[in-house]
């Protein structure tokens, strides 16, 4: 075993080996952007009308002639998310802890940059960025890591730059055995809106906009939905 993966933490081991198991029947399984709901489109729409303009962090000079900060797409998966922006013109790259998807994303997109990498430690410089998706990708990490993790957002982002955080949310911890026909270890771990919304501030953004879109769930969990929180530094 390398020093690295000696160091590993214990929720990240679980993700990156649950995913590198699954990645297959993962992109089988879950819709591409397209089949995505209209107002999780839009909100993706939003996001990319954003990030196209250069802001504060792209370079020296003014006009035209400068260029969009990049956009890392923290969890990207297979990449269909990070493809689905570059086609609205975002300078976008992936980044995902599980190697598997990182493989299928560089086969599927090779005319795009997709790393391994942590997205709770990235190798990135202080404000490289001009932005940050972070799509149904933060649930898998511990509560009480989502303080140094938004700081962490906010570290590489530059001054103005632009978040949009899309998740599960709720009350509660999920320890699934199974999902998309595999056996897995992660945990997802569900918290109110509210507190995401606390946490961002606390790092020091500022929300900017909020969509919640309940979804089907047993009459004794209405505590349990989806948001897509957009913030800027």
């Amino acid at each position: 075993m390398t020093e690295a993966a000696a160091a590993e933490p214990d929720h990240l081991a679980a993700i990156r080996t649950s995913y590198d198991t699954v990645a297959a029947d993962y992109v089988r399984t879950v819709v591409p952007p397209t089949g995505m709901d209209s107002l999780s489109q839009a909100m993706l729409a939003a996001f990319a009308d954003l990030v196209r303009e250069p802001g504060p962090g792209s370079g020296s000079g003014s006009g035209s002639g400068r260029r969009p900060a990049p956009v890392a797409d923290l969890g990207c998966g297979p990449g269909r998310i990070t493809a689905h922006l570059a086609a609205l013109g975002v300078p976008a790259f992936g980044v995902d802890v599980s190697g598997e998807m990182v493989e299928l994303a560089r086969r599927a997109y090779p005319q795009l940059r997709f790393q391994r990498g942590d997205m709770g430690a990235l190798d990135l410089p202080d404000g490289a960025l001009g932005g940050i998706l972070a799509w149904y990708s933060v649930h898998h990490t511990p509560p009480r890591l989502l303080p140094a993790l938004f700081g962490e957002f906010h570290r590489v982002l530059a001054p103005g730059g632009h978040l949009l955080l899309g998740g599960h949310v709720g009350d509660e911890h999920l320890r699934p055995t199974t999902a998309y026909g595999h056996p897995v270890s992660y945990t997802s771990h569900l918290v109110p809106a509210d507190h995401l919304i606390d946490l961002l501030g606390r790092a020091g953004f500022t929300v900017t906009a909020r969509l919640e879109l309940p979804r089907p769930v047993r009459p004794d969990r209405p505590d349990r939905g989806c948001i897509s929180l957009l913030a800027h530094t």
